[in-house]
């Protein structure tokens, strides 16, 4: 079958992380035998916190077509206004452009089915640019940020999710949450990881890997560490990743006094942040409006137990599927702070605890898998 894969959040030459998760699953449905080209909603204006003449000739030289891990991938230019509350009709925007490259350069690849990643504004644009079939995978944004906080965006994906011949879920939550919003049929298709090799790992060192917003909550682990300063004085914090929350919590580590305990990285490369965190005993992230997390099955891959929020759809996901992955409650530092000291005070509990995590993985969270739950899904929606 022939599929085009249209997304926003997609790798360019001046992001080659953004959206590395859509191109996974692409791959993974390209090895599961389906024909994929990808169309990227590619806005060549830089984000108002990056408005400078670097980024505007970074995101302007992006070339109309690259050829990533053996896909075709062509970038399609919109222009729309600034994110802040327009971001609901960024699909309107994009339907022009779009429409254009399914009448000419997507006819050479004659696809019989569209999938938008996310409903706005991929799977508004693919509606309104008039695909007539079409699948929409929901991550989280559309159900916890742009429906509640938009009026146009919760038309937008009211209409994108009724429209589509299926609704592809990362989670139960989210496959609930989409129904709720209008989707007529919901199947959950679990993304996945690598397995690597096991390396050393350090027990007394904790470590997130994520973008530095307040929702990801990084500061509850820096004062969960406060609070067990006494009984493990010689647990350290890794935090990878880089944010607008970066600053305060640099601010808060030192007014907790932790600075020589804890260490922002900034970003790294994929493989660079992962290869540095599996080197961690036990991976904390205790976020909220978490649709699957992509950061915890990949630290779980790599023998690393990891801590999540109680009630989150893509958390309760994972630690109904096997073991590795524990849940407290959401903003509760001295729940956060027991688990820690209960994980991190038995190494030999904590070894064996990641060993159950990488099987976990290994049985339920594989891209060959993500793959062939992607293509039946395709076969699904076709029928």
């Amino acid at each position: 079958m022939r599929v085009l894969v249209v997304a926003e959040f997609y790798p360019r030459a001046a992001d080659p992380v953004l959206g590395i998760w859509a191109h996974r699953q692409a791959i993974a449905a390209r090895d599961a035998g389906a024909d994929i080209r990808v169309a990227v909603l590619y806005r060549p204006i830089p984000p108002r916190a990056d408005m400078t003449w670097r980024a505007a000739r970074r995101m302007l030289t992006q070339p109309p077509h690259a050829v990533l891990d053996g896909l075709d991938v062509d970038y399609v230019p919109f222009v729309s206004p600034p994110r802040g509350r327009s971001y609901g009709s960024w699909g309107a925007w994009a339907t022009p452009s779009l429409a254009l490259y399914l009448r000419t350069a997507a006819r050479r690849h004659r696809p019989q089915l569209v999938h938008a990643h996310n409903a706005v504004p991929a799977g508004d644009a693919v509606r309104r640019a008039g695909a007539p079939r079409y699948v929409v995978s929901v991550h989280g944004g559309d159900v916890f940020h742009t429906a509640p906080r938009h009026d146009a965006g919760a038309r937008a994906v009211r209409e994108a999710l009724r429209g589509a011949r299926l609704v592809i879920a990362n989670s139960t939550g989210i496959a609930r949450r989409s129904e709720q919003l209008g989707a007529g049929s919901a199947t959950v298709v679990r993304l996945g990881t690598d397995i690597p090799e096991p390396v050393a790992r350090d027990p007394r060192t904790l470590v997130s890997v994520a973008h530095l917003i307040a929702r990801k909550r990084h500061a509850d682990v820096l004062r969960a560490m406060w609070l067990l300063r006494d009984h493990l004085p010689d647990l350290r914090y890794v935090v990878i990743g880089d944010g607008p929350e970066r600053g305060p919590l640099e601010a808060l580590t030192r007014e907790l006094d932790l600075g020589r305990r804890v260490e922002f990285t900034g970003q790294l490369e994929p493989a660079a942040a992962l290869e540095r965190a599996r080197r961690a005993g036990l991976f904390v992230l205790p976020s909220t409006d978490e649709a699957f997390g992509v950061a915890y099955v990949e630290a779980m891959a790599g023998g690393l137990p990891a801590i999540g929020c109680r009630g989150e759809p893509g958390p309760e996901d994972i630690a109904a599927a096997g073991e590795g992955l524990r849940l407290v409650a959401p903003g509760d530092v001295e729940a956060l702070a027991a688990e820690i000291e209960a994980l991190v005070g038995e190494p030999r509990y904590l070894a064996d605890l990641g060993e159950r995590a990488r099987e976990t993985v290994a049985h339920s969270y594989s891209w060959e898998a993500c793959g062939r739950a992607t293509v039946v899904a395709y076969e699904e929606a076709l029928r």
